[in-house]
């Protein structure tokens, strides 16, 4: 469709034109729009923004509509969807722009492979059919890349992998495409020729991608701030996703906290056909699976490791150190998180055993001996050769963050840890671009304490019925006198009890992952979702109890809690954070890997241990799991305690018209009182409150 000449003129004043002097049907098809006084390109020749940013990192954002809108419009509103999305990349912006079918791409990008503009984004195939908006890597590229020029004859410009992803999907398809890419990633492709938006997200979901239909739009970003940018976006609250989050301390996937939102399911692509319904008629996504978690831990448990210990050792040895080798490949400076736990420490010990140099690694610590760890950190780096940095923080610096949470962690996140993980991303970014991470080894490797409920289950189920559901009734018929214990036991009685009632394992693991054990009770009118731990496949499938919760801890605390947190915190600072660890690699030879190699003499992560020791000493690594806490309880108690009891009137929590405020304020009177109420469950009503507060 040719535009009037008034039409054109608009666009000569928003933006000057590149390279053509006069426009064809197929130019208005698609092209590149830069606003803020960048200039407009057309289809094929995206021009890019490169420019310093006061924030960072990659990410996507886009829609697909049927409301009637000329070119300008659709990129205008693309355009600032994308600008919401500054913080994740400050090197490169682009939109992409499909006027006839209403569709419009944009992306912020953070320049890691190829830092010129051969990467630039949104990208379109050499043949114009496919344009690709893309956050992530994908590490075995090269292999990708080589197989697409010997046996496909493509010829590439750059050397970014967003044009191999590109090509692999042009050539392959997007399916079989997704199945050979190894890494992390958030895609979105639109086919021109056959009218169809795809979305895709990695295997482990490290990268975030939400989509959902406001009206007649279709939107999708990689953070909700860009939804709320579109003006066709109604932001009211899913009172049932609440009530998940109150109890999760997140909201699970496939949910998310606005009504008609979800995020996009890890291992899973999109397919929206956008020009294949009838007049009027909003089309259906269709979610498919290209990777399951559930079908590799099935196959896992059928056919486990039988070889000799040392056999294992090898294997699990060579698979990361290849996952390790590929996520050590950037343009940019590179280091490693390094706690001195045994994750962190193995990843940065086979860092240095294949760097040609000392690694780069960093550490916080605290002043109260409870939290801090980087007393243990330095003595592995010091064994490990490595150029350590430790940032000494002090409970003021922690309290600067607590403003920032509802900024970057846009949708409500109760997990406190997400504090420590900002603080040690913004040192990180200091001296690097690229910083990888040991998260994933507890779920992989049943580290987490709470693994050892799988013990006590098999005695609890031994009780009577009649025993347990009397110790239960005690517990709910007189909870505030046994509240009044001590502050620390109280809590962890009171549940205990009610657990007794408990009729299944599954059951019993997620009343102990609960942050508030009955949220229903603070949500007015919310009742609960199914998640993977009220649902799924039996549990028997997944093998024994510790592979029942590691499975369980992979497909929801994994990637809803502790991604979510390592993502959010990494991008608010422009870090890019890699996790060898969740290579899928890796995850397949954890599946087959027997409970008995992981815990053994009542040590867990009895095999990771037993290769580490290859590399540390093991005085210098084996001691009790610390964890990446802080001291919630006694903030709140003093430092916070006006901030929380801002957020806690009556008034502020009636106005959400959401929440139960007898209830909540009872919480924080008793809290008040010395009662044994739990501090991360006010900690996850607070980030609530924090979150509406700037977001509602």
């Amino acid at each position: 469709m040719r535009r009037s000449d008034g039409e054109a003129k608009r666009f000569s004043s928003e933006g000057r034109v590149r390279g053509r002097g006069s426009f064809t049907r197929s130019d208005w098809m698609g092209y590149s729009v830069l606003f803020h006084g960048a200039p407009l390109s057309l289809a094929g020749e995206p021009f890019s923004n490169h420019k310093e940013a006061d924030a960072r990192m990659c990410g996507i954002a886009g829609f697909a509509t049927s409301t009637s809108m000329t070119g300008v419009r659709l990129a205008g509103i693309a355009g600032a969807m994308a600008a919401s999305l500054s913080h994740r990349g400050p090197d490169d912006d682009g939109i992409w722009v499909d006027e006839r079918h209403g569709v419009a791409l944009g992306h912020r990008r953070l320049s890691i492979l190829d830092l010129s503009q051969a990467g630039h984004q949104p990208m379109v195939s050499a043949d114009g059919r496919l344009v690709l908006v893309f956050n992530g890597e994908v590490y075995n590229y090269r292999a990708l890349r080589r197989e697409l020029t010997e046996v496909g004859g493509h010829r590439f410009r750059g050397e970014s992998d967003t044009e191999v992803v590109l090509a692999a999907v042009s050539a392959w398809g997007l399916e079989q495409a997704l199945k050979r890419f190894n890494g992390m990633f958030a895609m979105a492709v639109w086919d021109r020729e056959r009218r169809v938006l795809y979305l895709a997200r990695d295997r482990m979901g490290i990268k975030p991608l939400y989509y959902g239909w406001s009206g007649s739009t279709f939107l999708f970003a990689s953070e909700l701030k860009a939804f709320r940018v579109h003006p066709e976006f109604d932001p009211r609250v899913d009172r049932h996703a609440l009530t998940l989050y109150f109890r999760y301390g997140y909201v699970p996937s496939p949910y998310a906290i606005y009504q008609g939102v979800h995020k996009l399911e890890p291992g899973r692509m999109l397919v929206l056909k956008w020009g294949r319904v009838p007049e009027g008629a909003l089309p259906e996504p269709e979610v498919r699976t290209y990777w399951s978690l559930l079908d590799v831990w099935q196959d896992g448990v059928t056919r486990p490791f039988e070889g000799p210990t040392e056999e294992l050792l090898c294997t699990l040895d060579t698979t990361l150190r290849q996952a390790v080798r590929d996520r050590m490949v950037a343009d940019v400076p590179l280091g490693a998180f390094l706690s001195g736990g045994i994750d962190s420490s193995l990843v940065v010990a086979l860092m240095q055993a294949q760097a040609s140099g000392p690694v780069k690694t960093f550490c916080i610590g605290f002043d109260d001996a409870r939290f801090d760890e980087a007393e243990q950190a330095q003595a592995v780096a010091t064994h490990l050769g490595t150029d350590h940095t430790t940032l000494r923080v002090g409970p003021a610096d922690a309290l600067d963050v607590v403003p920032l949470i509802p900024r970057y962690w846009d949708e409500p996140f109760g997990d406190s840890s997400q504090i420590p993980t900002y603080l040690v991303s913004a040192l990180t970014r200091r001296h690097v671009t690229v910083s990888l991470s040991g998260d994933g080894g507890d779920e992989l490797f049943a580290g987490y304490e709470r693994y050892r409920l799988a013990g006590q289950w098999r005695y609890l189920r031994r009780v009577p019925p009649l025993v347990r559901g009397a110790a239960a009734r005690l517990s709910v018929g007189r909870p505030r006198k046994l509240l009044k214990v001590s502050r620390r036991a109280g809590p962890s009685l009171l549940w205990r009890l009610e657990a007794l009632a408990v009729g299944d394992f599954r059951s019993l693991y997620r009343y102990f992952m609960s942050h508030h054990k009955h949220p229903t009770f603070l949500v007015r009118g919310g009742h609960e979702l199914t998640t993977w731990l009220s649902g799924g496949p039996p549990p028997e499938s997944l093998g024994d109890l510790v592979q029942q919760l590691t499975f369980w801890d992979m497909v929801s605390y994994l990637p809803d809690d502790i991604l979510t947190k390592v993502d959010r915190a990494s991008m608010a600072v422009g870090l890019e954070a890699r996790v060898p660890l969740l290579d899928h690699r890796v995850v397949a030879l954890s599946a087959r890997i027997p409970t008995r190699y992981k815990i053994r003499n009542r040590r867990q992560k009895w095999l990771l241990r037993k290769l580490l020791h290859r590399y540390v000493p093991a005085p210098l690594v084996d001691r009790p799991k610390m964890g990446f806490s802080v001291p919630i309880r006694t903030w709140l108690e003093n430092d916070l305690q006006d901030w929380a009891e801002h957020l806690l009137d009556p008034a502020n929590i009636r106005a959400t018209g959401l929440l139960n405020v007898r209830a909540i304020r009872r919480l924080w009177k008793d809290f008040r009182r010395g009662h044994a109420v739990d501090a991360n469950l006010l900690w996850t009503i607070l980030m609530f409150l924090a979150w509406m507060e700037m977001w509602g």
